[in-house]
């Protein structure tokens, strides 16, 4: 059922050897999950000989955790990790990448916002970086969403110096140096913006290119809920701190 494909993906031959490893980290994801985690099940094999493929259930109290249960049953090279109470999505992040063990780690979100399929073709450019950093060509949100990014996105660049487009997009992949030699604390949406900064002051090679986004099928995201935000600017004040950054021009 999950041989592969890999006559469809020559250009990442090349790449196998090095191991891959995938997780969703996904807080009450239901409905959406089951689809984005059969896709990936039927790709993985094509783009490596010995996938990981990770579901990190954050707390959910909708059903996510006991489908993903259920769908490691039937899929041999799925792992589910779960948090007993919802932790945030910086903490899932961490959990995803201290649980993989292959030497490229990917992760997108369970919302199913993106598509599994351009995995297969961003792949091939961590032959030249360090760090695969998407950005999403046509964001497929609501206006106050696509404002409350636009407006984190300046923030960073303003405080940090950070020089990556659209620094929370859920579609990355990490070489496990990097992994090795950064630290992670945060465990709110600053946890992309945290990894990055270290890996630009570290002196790793990030590339990035777009991707596409799809609109939510189902279920409400919680970027946009206030308290959300607000832990947000709070992270962004302590990593300000711990990280003894200065305003740059």
């Amino acid at each position: 059922m999950f041989a592969g494909r890999s006559d469809i993906f020559p250009a990442v031959n090349t790449l196998c050897d090095l191991g891959l490893s995938v997780f969703i980290p996904a807080h009450n994801e239901r409905e959406n999950l089951e689809p984005l985690i059969r896709s990936f099940a039927e790709i993985l094999p094509g783009l490596s000989p010995d996938p990981e493929l990770l579901i990190i259930d954050d707390g959910s109290d909708d059903g996510t955790g006991e489908l993903a249960d259920e769908l490691a049953r039937t899929i041999p090279f799925l792992k589910v990790v779960h948090h007993r109470v919802n932790r945030g999505y910086g903490a899932a992040l961490q959990s995803g990448f201290r649980e993989s063990t292959r030497e490229l780690v990917f992760y997108t979100d369970g919302d199913g916002q993106f598509r599994s399929e351009d995995l297969a073709g961003i792949l091939p450019l961590i032959e030249q970086a360090d760090i695969v950093s998407c950005f999403r060509t046509r964001r497929c949100d609501q206006w106050y969403r696509k404002l409350n990014t636009t407006l984190f996105e300046w923030t960073v660049r303003l405080w940090f110096g950070l020089k990556v487009k659209d620094p929370d997009c859920a579609y990355k992949i990490y070489r496990r140096k990097v992994l090795e030699t950064i630290s992670m604390s945060s465990v709110g949406a600053m946890i992309d913006v945290e990894m990055l900064l270290q890996a630009q002051r570290a002196g790793f090679r990030i590339v990035q290119t777009g991707v596409t986004h799809l609109p939510r099928r189902s279920g409400e995201s919680s970027g946009s809920d206030i308290r959300v935000i607000f832990r947000a600017f709070l992270e962004i004040m302590s990593l300000w701190r711990r990280l003894g950054y200065r305003f740059r021009r």
